[in-house]
Formats: C-alpha cells, sequence, structure tokens
C-alpha cells in the first residue's frame, strides 16, 4: 500500500450499505455502524465522552471502496457502561474496547483513522498492537503525548468579541449549571473556533453539547497521571501514517510537525484555510 491508496480512500462517493450491532464486554457492550464494502478502516472520533454519531457522514463518504466502522467509546451512545467511575474509564480499557471489536468482527488486520482526541487513542491502540494496524491516518490529531495539549488555543480562532462572549458562557455555566441557553453559547462559540467557515457551525455546536463532561473529566485526569506518552512506540512503528492537519487548526501544527518527524514512514498534509474538521472545511482537498 502506498500513501496514494491511503489517500484515495478518504473521498470517493458511492452508494453504501449499512449494518449496526453490538459487542459484549466485560463492563457492558460496544455498538458499532459499518458502511460499504471492502478493507475496513475504523474512524476513532474525538472528544472523549462524545458519541459516534457525528462521524457517520465520514463513514459514509469513505465507504466506497472500503468497510467502514464506527463505535460508540465506551460509556458514550449506545455503548453501555453498568456504571462510570475511575475503574472503569481509561484509555487502556479503550485500547482494549477497539481490539474486542477487531477479533469480533473478524478482520486481521485494518487501517485506524483518528481524530482529534480520537488520534490520540489510535495512537495507544498502534503502540499496543501494532502487528493488527495496516496502516494509520491521524486527522487534527491531539498527538502522541500531553506534550503539546496545553497549548491548544480556541481563543486564537476569535475576534475579541467571540472571545469576551466565550468567557462570558463558561462564567455563566459555572454560576447557573445546567442551563440550556448558556450551554448552547457556548457550543456556539467553541464550534465558530473549531471551523474555519460558518457553513457548519450549528452541526458542530449541536456535536459539542453532546460531551459527557464526567466522561470526559475522568479520561483526561487518568492521561494526566499516567503520564500518557507514546513516542517510544511510535519511533518504532513502521507501518504507512497519512497526518492531515488544518493550517487554522486549534490544535497547533507543531503537533502534527513533531509526529511526522518522529514516525518513520509518514506523510504530512498541510490544509490550508482549514479548521479541525477537514473533511468538513476542505471535502475537496483530496
Amino acid at each position: 500500500m502506498n500513501f496514494r491508496n491511503i489517500i484515495i480512500i478518504l473521498f470517493p462517493l458511492f452508494l453504501f450499505s449499512q449494518t449496526k450491532g453490538t459487542v459484549p464486554t466485560e463492563y457492558g457492550e460496544i455498538a458499532y455502524q459499518k458502511f460499504g464494502s471492502g478493507d475496513p478502516v475504523l474512524i476513532i472520533n474525538g472528544g472523549p465522552g462524545m458519541n459516534s454519531n457525528g462521524f457517520a457522514p465520514l463513514a459514509e463518504m469513505i465507504s466506497g471502496n472500503n468497510t467502514t466502522i464506527i463505535y460508540d467509546q465506551r460509556g458514550t451512545g449506545k455503548s453501555v457502561l453498568k456504571e462510570l467511575n475511575a475503574s472503569n474509564i481509561s484509555i487502556d480499557l479503550m485500547v482494549e474496547d477497539i481490539e474486542t471489536l477487531r477479533k469480533n468482527l473478524g478482520y486481521d488486520q485494518w487501517i485506524i483513522l483518528g481524530h482529534s482526541f480520537g488520534g490520540m487513542l489510535a495512537y495507544a491502540y498502534a503502540a499496543k498492537y501494532p502487528a493488527k494496524v495496516k496502516a494509520m491516518i491521524q486527522s487534527h490529531s491531539g498527538g502522541m503525548s500531553l506534550r503539546n495539549v496545553g497549548s491548544f488555543n480556541v481563543m486564537n480562532r476569535l475576534t475579541e468579541a467571540e472571545s469576551d462572549s466565550l468567557v462570558h458562557y463558561f462564567a455563566m455555566m459555572q454560576t447557573t449549571p445546567g442551563n440550556p441557553r448558556f450551554e448552547k453559547k457556548r457550543a456556539y462559540f467553541m464550534a465558530k473556533a473549531y471551523l474555519n467557515g460558518d457553513e457548519h457551525e450549528e452541526a458542530i455546536a449541536e456535536r459539542l453539547m453532546q460531551v459527557n463532561r464526567d466522561l470526559n473529566r475522568l479520561i483526561w485526569d487518568q492521561m494526566r497521571l499516567d503520564n500518557f506518552d507514546k513516542t517510544a512506540e511510535m519511533k518504532n512503528f513502521q507501518n504507512k501514517v497519512l497526518i492531515l492537519h488544518g493550517l487554522q487548526d486549534v490544535v497547533p501544527v507543531a503537533v502534527a510537525e513533531k509526529a511526522h518527524q518522529i514516525l518513520p514512514n509518514s506523510q504530512l498534509i498541510k490544509m490550508e484555510d482549514c479548521g479541525h474538521y477537514g473533511w468538513l472545511d476542505q471535502p475537496e482537498i483530496i
């Protein structure tokens, strides 16, 4: 497989078939959807704490030559946990969920596409199960360690007035928790930062309102406690990696550039006029 083959899978437009299912785990079950037919591509969505529904259009988009799979990460969507606590929420357990899904679906290997936090989870899976990863696509990834997480800057993508509004609604949410108006306003200004235009703001804002904040906090706390870092393993990862990153992303392009330096067999594509969602801001890039 060459990089051209990896790129071609991203944006063919064909009819697709869809199936749904669940896979049992020790703690509950993992719900998934499959689209199309061909070589398997697992899409690992961002968050943490979001269901996979928002990635169904992307899965459909790239299912012309592949079987694309999306799944609800543990504790989100239809992937029910018996209870949510620090003992059953960790990135290591999420890695095992992916491997359980692969085994149950009967794939020897698959391509994994990780977006944002999903890119971090993809690195963790590839570090633990490198032989199962035929190739990897890192889409606007959070990176293989926590070194640059603190440099993610939403405010840099907003005007002064928009930044002031975002700060205001964050504060209002603290003083009046659960107020849907404040939550919607906060999500709206966050969406403006994540995108390079306004066409998809409403959809992304709606998506941001779906985050399970308790789960999100548990994962980030655990990753900080464990000093999440897969750099050593990725230095030895020999399969092809395609890195896609928007130059107007809230995640600094330095994260993608550093990954490109570390990964022995990678290609980096920097996308101009592109925020955190390449297939929305620049669907014609390929």
